[in-house]
């Protein structure tokens, strides 16, 4: 295809999370690009992930004995199901595929480790994302715009939030400092100060989002719920005040200074089992331990807001999936008293979307052959074009 930023494209995203629900798809109508960008939201679908699908992602994404043939296989099939989530998008917004002029494809994060490892003699920065895209573009017939993070850690960067841009040009507003909570599997904050530039955005992974309650609302129910749905299970609990003062002062991702970045290599299955003994240590039940872990969730991100955002926030957008739990909502707005939390509902926007929609944006940058991450947010030394194109 012939880019051109001032026409109009039908572009679809794909986020896949560390929660590994399942697929999100958006169909988006993207005038312009850069400041000048605009978007209409055609259609929103998410496809979950078989149970099997998704307890195997996970157990891949925490570290668990695999091979090369495995992790091979894994990315040619999320391959074929982001592709199904394309077409399952497409008969949403009553679109053919063949209208489609291009797609924006996070993929499935199996590992994050921007902080380095020693490896063969050298210390070695990586992350991995798969879903494999050439399978997307093939089942769609155009460009597939995938594998953002890599770019911004070639320059030193976290690879991480990446999100941040698209909310500098969707959000930002003159008159006052916006900050927008996504919590998904981790939780992240992007601070828009009023009247900033990108260069004035800060954004940095706050600690965990649904990622600690889903696993201990599994575990409650041996395995029959994925999460804690309307925060029943956390409602039927007690916040444990001690539990509470452990997790806070244990917890030495809260203390590093942006930026940074965490995902389930931290805040998985070993920060969980070791939450869940503390709380049989102090004679809880599961329930007062998920009601715990939920006021815990709240209060990583006052504390996020307070020691690392230079200026504090006039209205904080909620989304993700942690926007639908009214107990840790409500928890979010007793920590935060003057500050007007709200969701992207509230805007008449679509929480689940929004990170669908950012790579959707993400991917009209590279289109248009535009720097497309936040330095300011993930410390690379200088803007790139993020993501590999596909035709």
């Amino acid at each position: 295809m012939n880019f051109s930023g001032t026409e109009p494209h039908i572009v679809l995203g794909l986020m896949s999370g560390t929660s590994a629900d399942g697929i999100d798809a958006v169909a988006v109508r993207i005038a312009g690009c850069g400041a000048d960008t605009a978007v209409e939201q055609l259609a929103f679908v998410t496809l979950p992930f078989a149970d099997e699908v998704r307890a195997r992602l996970l157990a891949l994404a925490g570290g668990c004995a695999a091979n090369s043939r495995e992790f091979c296989l894994v990315n040619f099939l999320l391959g074929e199901l982001f592709a199904d989530a394309c077409e399952a998008v497409c008969r949403a917004a009553g679109l053919r595929p063949d209208q489609v002029d291009f797609v924006g494809s996070h993929g499935q994060t199996f590992w994050h480790e921007p902080a380095g490892a020693e490896y063969l003699g050298r210390t070695v920065r990586a992350t991995l994302q798969l879903g494999e895209a050439s399978l997307i573009a093939e089942r769609l017939g155009c460009p597939v715009v995938s594998d953002f993070r890599v770019r911004d850690m070639a320059a030193g960067g976290l690879g991480a939030p990446l999100v941040p841009y698209t909310e500098y040009l969707l959000y930002r507003q003159q008159g006052r400092t916006v900050a927008l909570q996504n919590i998904g599997g981790i939780g992240n904050i992007t601070l828009l100060p009023a009247g900033g530039r990108l260069c004035d955005t800060l954004a940095f992974d706050t600690g965990p989002g649904n990622m600690v309650m889903d696993a201990l609302a599994a575990r409650m129910t041996g395995g029959k719920q994925r999460y804690d749905e309307g925060g029943r299970l956390a409602a039927g609990g007690r916040v444990s005040e001690a539990l509470l003062a452990y997790l806070l002062q244990t917890d030495g991702y809260l203390n590093l200074a942006p930026p940074k970045t965490t995902g389930r290599e931290y805040y998985g299955e070993g920060f969980v089992n070791a939450l869940w003994a503390k709380g049989a240590e102090l004679g809880l039940s599961g329930a007062d331990i998920l009601a715990t872990a939920t006021r815990y969730t709240a209060e990583t991100i006052r504390l996020a807001i307070e020691r690392f955002c230079p200026v504090r926030p006039d209205q904080l957008i909620v989304g993700g999936g942690g926007s639908r739990n009214p107990v840790l909502m409500a928890h979010l707005a007793a920590a935060l008293p003057g500050c007007q939390v709200m969701t992207n509902e509230g805007l008449g926007l679509n929480s689940d979307a929004k990170e669908a929609v950012a790579f959707a944006v993400l991917a009209n940058e590279a289109m248009a052959g535009r720097c497309n991450n936040a330095p300011s947010a993930t410390g690379a030394a200088h803007p790139v074009v993020m993501g590999k194109i596909s035709f």
